[in-house]
């Protein structure tokens, strides 16, 4: 119990740490339930992106709202990790220098780019997955459903979406700890710890806190798109092996920057080739 509040504490910004006092060493080992905590996240965007885009009858500003959502509860952990990253591996010549920059508060052209690119992208792929739900349930139910039982139908596949999405891409990026050593010694870290690499027991749990409940929520709401979710998948995985191979090459291991900017990147990787292989086979 003390490892969950541990994680629900590290990786958001709600009071958990209210619940209990948490020894270090429970932080120590938050990285295999990274995963738990993308139910929490994407419990919340999907409220946000419910009510936002009932609110605003606007599919699109109701996932603004929900990635919006997201940094707050998540204090933009995940995004400020990839800004550093960006600036980093975008201004380092070297190692040292690299290590340098990610460890600098200010953030750089490289981090503002890649931020840019981030909220221009992400948004616009997500509501285009929306709307190819919109699309295929009309198209399957022309004359036979009302708008507003549409509505919920793709109100539900792309909440759906959104739990698989970030409970997944936790998950694999989840494992960087067990290929890359870090990439600093622990004074160095920002939050002076550094993660214990993972078990074949934190393995499992790993597997059971991602892949169960999104086995379970595909099941039930999305197994037209079964194969899109399988090749989606596939290649936030391939992604997460490239940026480990990336890092090795450049640092020869890995920061607390370099988690966030592989869920970043992972996640991206995940709904664009959702989007695409959706696209292709309608």
């Amino acid at each position: 119990m003390l490892r969950i509040i541990a994680a629900l504490s590290f990786f958001t910004r709600l009071p958990f740490w209210r619940l209990a006092n948490v020894p270090k060493e429970y932080y120590e080992r938050v990285v295999p339930l990274w995963a738990m905590t993308g139910w929490v996240t994407s419990l919340f965007m999907g409220l946000s992106f419910v009510i936002f885009s009932t609110l605003l009858n606007s599919l699109f500003m109701g996932i603004v709202a929900a990635l919006l959502t997201r940094v707050l509860i998540t204090g933009a952990l995940h995004e400020d990790g990839f800004a550093d990253f960006c600036d980093g591996f975008g201004g380092g010549t070297s190692r040292e220098r690299i290590l340098e920059i990610m460890k600098d508060s200010h953030i750089g052209t490289y981090g503002v780019l890649g931020l840019l690119f981030y909220m221009l992208v992400m948004p616009n792929v997500m509501a285009q997955a929306c709307l190819s739900f919109q699309i295929d349930l009309q198209s399957l139910f022309t004359g036979y459903i009302s708008p507003e039982h549409l509505r919920y139908e793709v109100m539900t596949r792309f909440v759906s979406l959104l739990f698989i999405a970030d409970v997944m891409s936790k998950a694999v990026s989840s494992t960087i700890i067990n290929d890359l050593p870090y990439a600093r010694e622990e004074s160095e870290a920002k939050n002076r710890l550094i993660y214990t690499p993972t078990s074949l027991s934190d393995k499992l749990l790993t597997f059971i806190v991602s892949f169960v409940p999104c086995g379970i929520i595909t099941a039930l709401f999305m197994m037209p798109y079964f194969e899109g979710l399988c090749i989606a998948l596939f290649f936030a995985t391939l992604m997460r092996f490239l940026l480990v191979w990336y890092m090795h090459k450049k640092i020869q291991g890995y920061t607390g920057d370099c988690c966030g900017a592989m869920f970043i990147l992972c996640e991206a990787t995940f709904y664009i080739t959702f989007l695409a292989y959706n696209t292709v086979v309608s």
